[in-house]
Order: C-alpha cells, then structure tokens, then sequence
C-alpha cells in the first residue's frame, strides 16, 4: 500500500480491548489514512441528545448501557461519513465498525462501490474474554481527541495525553459490568461479520491481539504487505 494516489480501506475487528483504536490511530498516522471510529461518530450523535428527542434519548441510553445501538441508525451514519471522505478522496481505516451484518451489508456496498473490492482490507484482531474485560475496564481516552491510553506501566500515572496535551478521561461504558455485556453483544453480533466478508470472497488478515502494541503493529504490517 505505498501507492501515494491509491484510496484504500481497512477495516479492524475485535471484541472490545483488542486495540482497535490504537492500532487505528498508528496505521492512521503511517500511511495518511482518516481513522473513522463508529464509537465516535454515534456519541456525537447522542451525548447532547436534545431531551424532545425520544429517539436519540433511546440510543443514548442504550449506549450507555453497553447495548448495539439501533444498526438502521448506525448504518446510515456511517455511510454518510463514508460518502463524505470518498468525495474528498481520502483513504480509511476502520475501529469498530460494521458492528453488525445488517450494517456490514450497507457499509461494504458503498466501500465497494466508492473504493473498490480489491483496496478493501479485513483485520481480526483476535482477544479472548478475560482479556478484554481486564483491558476495558481501566481504558482511557483523551478528551479532545479520543486517542486511546495504552493500559501500560510507562501510562500509568500520567494525567495528560501525550499526542494532544488535553485531560485523560475514562468513558461511561467501560466499567466492568458493561465490559462484560459489550463483549458478549459482540460475539453475538459483530463477530458473525467476519463470516460475511468471507462469503463475500474476502480473505480476513488474523492477527494474535493479545500482544505488545508494538507487535501487533509489526504483524499487522507483515499481513498487509502479504496480501498486496
């Protein structure tokens, strides 16, 4: 993928805690790529939920719950935001979406369509329960940007985020109940995406997420160069 013109696409899927998000952000930053985090783009949409707005109450407390928020919703988000960066001719990659098959069929129609089959690249990021729920229970985020705080010693103590200098937060969602539920949401729902890629003819990248950051990253890098 060294090709400076050429539009591609990764999409990362994993449970929660596998590094998505950090993985995202240091693809992101190696090749130019817009790191679209679903996550984000549906706490925008609901975190000032206007209170005459049943609808977006709903999602709100859904997402605060651990719960998928409404696919229909998502999906048409998603795909706005997909269409949005497509005009600008910017290359993507994914955390945390296609959560679902309903969303997946939508979303991968239009990343067909505006990127190509062939530029579109599928990553598992692969982590077992016990991991996710001991890495997503003490996650962190910085405020302005969302940049996830690896959950290393060297991270421990610090109170701003290294990449943009704002407060470090912990979200709503990532207490350990809710750990626990979204990562069974996950397997019943988002999980199964992967076997709608390979129906489709794509070939998943399977990466070991129970890893330094630092390797995954290598061996990530390793898998798409394999496959170009």
């Amino acid at each position: 993928m060294s090709e400076e013109n050429k539009k591609w696409v990764v999409i990362l899927i994993g449970p929660p805690g596998s590094g998505k998000g950090t993985q995202a952000e240091m693809l992101a930053e190696k090749f130019g790529l817009v790191h679209l985090e679903s996550s984000k783009v549906i706490e925008e949409k609901i975190k000032n939920a206007d209170p005459e707005n049943q609808t977006l109450l709903e999602e709100k407390r859904k997402w605060e719950s651990g719960q998928l928020n409404t696919p229909k919703l998502v999906r048409r988000w998603i795909i706005e935001k997909i269409e949005e960066l497509a005009l600008l001719g910017k290359s993507i990659v994914f955390s945390g979406s296609p959560r679902t098959i309903f969303e997946a069929e939508g979303e991968i129609s239009e990343l067909e369509r505006s990127y190509g089959k062939e530029n579109i690249k599928v990553i598992h990021l692969d982590l077992g329960e016990h991991g996710s729920v001991k890495r997503n229970s003490s996650r962190r985020i910085c405020e302005k940007n969302r940049h996830p705080i690896p959950n290393f010693p060297e991270y421990e103590n610090i109170t701003q985020c290294p990449k943009d200098g704002s407060g470090i937060i912990r979200r709503v969602l990532d207490n350990l109940e809710t750990v626990k539920v979204r990562y069974q949401v996950y397997l019943k729902e988002t999980k199964p995406v992967l076997d709608l890629f390979e129906d489709k003819g794509y070939r998943i990248i399977e990466i070991n997420a129970d890893q330094f950051i630092e390797k995954v990253f290598k061996d990530i890098l390793e898998q798409l160069d394999d496959k170009n």
